[in-house]
């Protein structure tokens, strides 16, 4: 006797004359083959959608920028000529360089009596600060007026990443012109290092930073205190890492499978219920009618 190889098949088929098709059966298969597209589309854009995650530890990540952070300063003064703006810089590591010009440009405003400074520097990574100030000015005003406008300031790579929000700007914005014009101002930055990998491997690295303000009018015993205004920044050792990451193709499969398996046996499930059911209600009503 030759060897049947259709024993192997564990989808045994049922002949059509056998089977009965019924109108709940049609509703319920509609309903089924809806369903199942709606969910199948549904993770099939989560499957070509790319998801960012992000995760925390403690290093520095871009050991190879030799301690240094970029920074990139915009401010407006509109008060103060150009010819007193200078940015002086300060760190732990016994920095201290006054009238920094090096990628720098001063615009005049409103005919020369203001001034929008416009700065590309680097800073150690270590506690330290910068300043904007007439300490560099080869003569010093009488009064000084630091009232600004603050559009842009912000460390290392620019990250525009719409999945990422980020307060990688957290002072672009900051009006400060209905100040007390003779007053200094402190913005105190903690900058944590940030990294973004996307799907090839590539990583940017930025600084998002949290920021607290005051503002004073400081004296000494010689009398009032130059203004200026002062960006004092130290660094988190916590560095904050997103990721580009899709769903991998298996996982996409065997959700697609368990979502047509589920599918269709509840719903069968169900049709067998409504069926039996309806066969119970026939019978007891024939046996009303004996």
């Amino acid at each position: 006797m030759p060897f049947d190889f259709r024993r192997f098949d564990i989808y045994r088929k049922v002949p059509k004359d056998l089977t009965q098709p019924t109108y709940t059966g049609a509703i319920i298969s509609v309903c089924c083959c809806l369903f199942i597209l709606f969910l199948f589309l549904s993770e099939l854009t989560g499957f070509i959608t790319t998801e960012v995650v992000n995760e925390l530890y403690v290093d520095d990540p871009d050991k190879d920028s030799g301690g240094k952070i970029d920074v990139s300063l915009n401010i407006s003064l509109p008060n103060l000529h150009c010819d007193l703006v200078g940015l002086d810089i300060q760190d732990e590591m016994g920095r201290h360089e006054v009238g920094h010009i090096d990628n720098s440009m001063k615009i005049p405003l409103s005919n020369g009596a203001g001034c929008r400074f416009e700065g590309q520097f680097s800073i150690n990574k270590v506690p330290g600060n910068f300043h904007v100030s007439t300490h560099s000015a080869s003569a010093q005003p009488q009064n000084p007026d630091m009232t600004h406008i603050i559009h842009k300031l912000s460390f290392g790579d620019t990250l525009q990443v719409q999945n990422v929000h980020g307060a990688f700007n957290a002072l672009g914005g900051a009006d400060r012109l209905t100040s007390n014009p003779l007053a200094s101002h402190d913005y105190i930055l903690k900058i944590v290092p940030t990294v973004y990998e996307d799907k090839s491997g590539k990583q940017r690295y930025s600084y998002q930073y949290t920021v607290a303000n005051k503002e004073y009018v400081a004296y000494s015993h010689t009398g009032r205190i130059i203004p200026a205004i002062w960006f004092r920044y130290d660094l988190s050792p916590i560095t904050v890492k997103y990721t580009e990451r899709r769903q991998p193709l298996y996982r996409f499969i065997t959700t697609i499978c368990a979502i047509i398996g589920g599918t269709f046996t509840v719903a069968g499930i169900l049709d067998s219920c409504i069926f039996t059911a309806s066969e119970a209600w026939k019978k007891i009503q024939l046996g009303k009618m004996h």
